[in-house]
């Protein structure tokens, strides 16, 4: 089964999920603002995509970090960091069965579902 992971108000989120219904793709939507993550969730998705794939550092969450914790590099810190306020988390965040994507786009949704 498809999972997709976001947050319900997100514009981005939104379209990924219209484009999935409106194709007949299932899938089980996962706000994780409101259901959490746990850190081997975000741990599996940080091995797979690469830590500076998911962590969104252009959102407003970012912006309001402390330098202290904008400054960490620790993978294992910044999973837990995520873990603590999944907005970090870069949305959507589609897992397959064989693969991770994040972000929405047509075309690369389009290729994952030929």
């Amino acid at each position: 089964m498809n999972k997709l992971y976001g947050i319900s108000n997100c514009d981005t989120v939104k379209k990924a999920k219209a484009w999935l219904t409106d194709r007949g793709i299932d899938f089980e939507f996962v706000d994780f603002r409101k259901q959490g993550l746990s850190a081997s969730q975000v741990r599996n998705w940080t091995d797979a995509a690469g830590i500076d794939l998911i962590l969104n550092k252009r959102g407003t969450t970012w912006r309001a970090l402390s330098e202290d914790q904008k400054m960490i590099t620790d993978q294992d810190q910044l999973v837990e960091l995520m873990t603590q306020s999944p907005t970090l988390i870069k949305r959507p965040v589609l897992e397959t069965s064989d693969r991770i994507e994040v972000g929405f786009k047509p075309d690369q949704y389009q290729s994952l579902f030929q």
